[in-house]
This record gives structure tokens, sequence and C-alpha cells, in this order.
């Protein structure tokens, strides 16, 4: 046998089998003291959907499907419709998984919220194995490298407090290491606007201020909003609408200069293309655990790359994702910010793995270094936190 084969024959992947695939539904209660009023009501519980692939050599990846709201139900899916599509399949093929449920749900059913959430789970754990597989942390497996990547405190926090408590908190972030912070909005206009000064005039122009409205706002809220938000220099207006309301997009445009931010509740690299062909979105959020994991927001960010575009993924509820996060941006040549969970006392980010970052002192993160995703996952936790029916938000 020539040399070349010999290369050839040692450079041979072997087949990673799946052997079987588990989603788990969870849920940690919040307590009163640790809750957040938001624009969809106060927070009462938190709510995940763990994914866990399993393959024949014992290999096993992680990977967190956004809840939507209905964890029960996106982990049925995953556990009934999308098992037996994968059961038996390479790992290593994420592109033709993907494909196959495309094929076999999204093209027939649409991009239905329920299926991408339960695949953007699925392809996460099967990236986890291919790192662990390949002995070596997911941003290099994806071709990237560890550098600082800037934070800022966001999540489930910097809630509808009233302004001394909102600046309080907002100082107890920015002593942290943070340099930015994201706001909630989409309370009264003048409510909002009350807050956001009051942030901007205790902590200063140097802080980087993004808020988001959580699709609570009008046009005529906007109209009122907007000028405002750009006269404190604010770096972004995140969903005013609802995702789909292209229209009140476009017409809110010329009510302020500061950008529009949206992705999180967008679904595939078919609804980025409407999102980047208005022109009128310029911050890109799409969501590892939402708009179809890693393989398909390597495709949106190569999109939003040949636009020019940042891309700031939104987070979801786990260390997992969070970790993930990571190892995205390190990958990718359009990073934007990294979004750090902020909430208090998340359990789902400090018990269920070991930490899935770390801010240094200059209010950046870098990814992991151990194989794949990077993380550990207390499979105990799992059990003892089972899943709680109702809403996670309350009037």
């Amino acid at each position: 046998m020539s040399a070349i084969d010999e290369q050839g024959k040692r450079g041979m992947v072997d087949p990673l089998r799946i052997r079987d695939l588990q989603a788990y539904p969870i849920s940690v209660p919040v307590s009163e003291s640790n809750s957040v009023r938001l624009g969809v009501g106060r927070a009462v519980k938190r709510d995940a959907v763990v994914v866990k692939v399993t393959t024949d050599c014992g290999l096993i990846g992680y990977g967190e499907s956004h809840h939507g709201r209905a964890h029960t139900t996106i982990a049925h899916f995953i556990n009934t419709a999308l098992r037996e599509m994968v059961l038996g399949r390479d790992a290593h093929d994420t592109v033709g998984i993907w494909r196959t449920v495309y094929e076999r749900q999204l093209r027939g059913m649409g991009l239905g919220a329920a299926c991408v959430l339960a695949m953007s789970g699925l392809d996460m754990a099967l990236w986890d194995i291919r790192g662990k597989a390949a002995g070596m942390p997911l941003y290099r497996l994806l071709g990237g490298a560890s550098r600082p990547l800037p934070a800022y405190a966001g999540g489930v926090a910097l809630g509808w407090q009233e302004p001394d408590s909102l600046v309080q908190e907002a100082s107890e972030h920015i002593e942290r290491g943070f340099t930015a912070i994201k706001l909630r909005i989409g309370d009264r206009v003048e409510r909002d606007v009350a807050r956001v000064s009051a942030v901007r005039k205790a902590l200063g122009d140097d802080l980087h201020i993004m808020t988001d409205a959580m699709m609570a706002y009008s046009l005529a809220d906007a109209a009122r909003a907007m000028p405002v938000l750009d006269d404190l220099n604010i770096a972004w207006l995140e969903e005013p609408f609802a995702p789909h309301d292209y229209r009140s997009y476009e017409l809110a445009r010329p009510f302020g200069k500061l950008p529009f931010a949206a992705g999180e509740n967008h679904y595939t690299r078919y609804e980025f293309t409407r999102l980047i062909d208005d022109r009128v979105v310029s911050v890109l959020q799409p969501d590892l655990s939402k708009a179809g994991g890693l393989t398909e927001c390597l495709r949106i960010a190569a999109m939003a790359s040949a636009y020019h575009l940042p891309v700031h993924p939104h987070i979801s509820m786990t260390g997992i994702n969070m970790a993930a996060t990571v190892h995205f941006l390190s990958a990718i040549d359009n990073a934007g910010y990294f979004e750090a969970d902020a909430s208090r006392n998340n359990l789902l980010r400090d018990e269920l793995v070991d930490a899935p970052y770390i801010l240094g002192k200059d209010g950046c993160v870098r990814p992991l270094e151990g194989p794949g995703i990077g993380v550990v996952v207390d499979e105990e936790f799992l059990l003892k936190h089972p899943f709680i029916e109702g809403p996670a938000y309350v009037e």
C-alpha cells in the first residue's frame, strides 16, 4: 500500500452510530426574591429541555432545545418524531441529519416553532459529540480561535424596577466587570424612558446600553420612544414589534437612528433571508437553541457576513447553550456581543453544568477548552428537577 493510501486510511473517520436520543423537560422554581418582571410577566419558574445523544461507542453529547413555553411538548417531539429519524445515523453527519428533518418535517409542514426548537437541541448535541470524538473544543473544530469576546449583562434580568433599584442592579454588574448591559423596556413609554435615563445618568456615557421591548410596542410607542433613546445613545432597540410584523419595522425606521435588533424568534435561514433582505433590521440575534442549531446558525452567520451585518446571538436557559454560544462566536467572522446571563440564582446555569463561561476583568469571555462544548452535565440534576406544568411567567 502506498504512503498516500496509508495516509488516507488513517485519515478516515469511523462512524459514530447513534444508539439513543433522549430529551429531558426540567423545571426550577423561582423564588419571589429572585423573580423579575418583564414584558411577558413575572417569572415564577425556569423551564428547559436538555437533549442527550448516545453513540454505540459510548460518547455522549448534550444540547439544549429552547422550551418555547411548552417544554414537555418539545421534549415529547424529540423523544418520538425526531428519535425515529436519527437512530442508527452517523453523528458526524450533522448536515445530512438536518436535511432529513427538513425533508420529512419542515418542508411539508412549514417552519413551525416546535420542530425547529426540537431539532436545535439535537443538532447541538451532535456537535458536542463531534468535538469529543475529535478531542478538541468546539471552536477549534469549527475553525475558530480563542479570543476575547465582549459580553453584556442580559438574560432574565434588569427588568421593570423603579429607576433607583435598576441603577443599583446595573451598578452591581458593572462592578463585576461588564461594560455593557441590556435593559428591559416595553412598559409605558414614559416609564421606559425614566428607567433608561436614570441608568445613563448614573453610570455615564461610556457604558454601552442595549434595550429590549419584547414585542410590546405599538407604532405610536416607537415614535415616542425612539428619538429619546437616540439622545441617550442606546446601542439598539430589540424586538419592538412581533417578529412577523415586518411592515411595522419598515414604517418605524424613520422614527430614529438607533438600530433595530431581531432574530431570537426567527427560525432557520429561510426566515433570516427575509430579515436581511428587508434591510431594516441591522442587528441579528439567532439563538442556537431556537433557529435550527449550530449547523443552521453557521449558515445564518455566513449570510449576514455577506451583508456586513454583525451577529449578536440570543441565549437560552441553560449553561449548555451559553457555552456553545461562546464557541459559535469564536468561529464566525462577524461576531458581536455575547449575551451573558446575569439573572440571580440561575441553577440551570450554575448547577446543571460547571461554569459555562468566565467573565474577564476586560468585560470579555473566551470559549471553554474541554472537548466538545466543554461543560460537564450533572445528570442527577436532571432527575431531581422534573418538569412542572403551567406557565413560567404570570401576570
